[in-house]
């Protein structure tokens, strides 16, 4: 299993120390997400600082721009990373994608696989020398001249991971990208139930098997050195698993658990804006089910029995883990 870290994207004057420190670590992968900053912009430092970790967005929210604009970025932090990029995909959901990207909004499974392709198509143009006539039903792109086709093209394409939760999106993950990135929000049960034989169906769609495609998955974890950061780290990841849980597109992981009535619950008080009380409707039952809990030295063989042999990357942040377990997670 191949371990990553978050890469600080709130200061840039900060990527270059971080990305050196993780490389010097040993980490596999540095990854960036898109909140409040953008997700690209930090991974051109990282790669110039580093040479060999692996750069992930995780995610980069794909509806929020066109697969030309994402191609050319892709294209240019691959090649001056010498081919380090892995380019993790996300849908968001609706109210952001119409109401804070002003972008369009519908069939998002449907849209993305488009979206992938459309990409893929661009690359080929460009690396294959294939020609451009991509006609979807959401995106066409039938026109490249030499002015715009990128020469340093010898790293190829990068690496597409797609982020997914129900069944649909994870079956076009299956078929059309290299992995999928599970969200926190999930569970063994779910996964089992419902993610892998989605992931199945798109790899058969696709002709490929298992061998070709990569599980990332980031997990919660409740862990502390003392009893004071035990009981802060249980109350911020409650809370975390409270704020998803409200939302009505990951109410199936909680159905796989006869859990559908807290999903009501949750989205009442988000509209309430009772944010700060939420976290007080997840029991020990329930976190037991979505994070690995337990003592620093406990949180790696938990997470290993686990997940062992689902998972193929994981981005768990666990204070005081020896270097003995994180071999242990290595390795599994």
């Amino acid at each position: 299993m191949k371990v990553d870290s978050g890469l600080i994207s709130d200061s840039l004057a900060r990527v270059p120390s971080r990305i050196r420190k993780l490389e010097e670590e040993g980490y596999d992968g540095a990854i960036t997400a898109e909140t409040s900053h953008d997700p690209l912009l930090p991974l051109v430092l990282a790669a110039e600082h580093s040479t060999r970790i692996e750069l992930m967005t995780s995610i980069v929210v794909a509806f929020a721009r066109s697969p030309m604009t994402l191609a050319s970025q892709a294209h240019d932090l691959n090649s001056f990373s010498g081919g380090r990029l892995i380019l993790g995909l996300g849908s968001q959901i609706k109210p952001h994608i119409t109401k804070r990207f002003s972008m369009p909004w519908s069939s998002p499974a449907r849209r993305m696989r488009e979206f992938i392709s459309a990409m893929r198509a661009i690359w080929k143009c460009w690396y294959d020398g294939e020609p451009l006539d991509f006609r979807g039903d959401f995106y066409t792109h039938t026109l490249m001249t030499p002015m715009f086709t990128p020469l340093d093209s010898e790293h190829g394409a990068p690496r597409v991971v797609l982020a997914a939760v129900g069944p649909l999106m994870s079956e076009v993950a299956g078929e059309v990208a290299d992995g999928i990135i599970l969200h926190a929000f999930t569970t063994r049960r779910y996964v089992e139930q419902t993610t892998i034989p989605a992931i199945t169906a798109g790899l058969e769609k696709s002709g490929r098997s298992r061998d070709d495609f990569s599980i990332c998955y980031p997990g919660f974890v409740v862990s502390g050195e003392t009893e004071e950061a035990f009981a802060e780290s249980r109350r911020a990841v409650c809370k975390q698993i409270a704020f998803y849980g409200s939302t009505p597109a990951y109410r199936p992981v909680l159905e796989a658990h006869e859990w559908g009535d807290l999903q009501d619950e949750l989205n009442a008080m988000s509209k309430r804006g009772l944010w700060d009380d939420m976290g007080g409707l997840i029991t020990d039952e329930i976190l037991a089910e979505f994070a690995v809990v337990g003592e620093p030295g406990q949180v790696v063989p938990h997470f290993v029995e686990r997940w062992g042999g689902v998972v193929d990357r994981t981005t768990m942040a666990v204070p005081g883990v020896s270097k003995e377990h994180m071999d242990l997670l290595r390795r599994s």
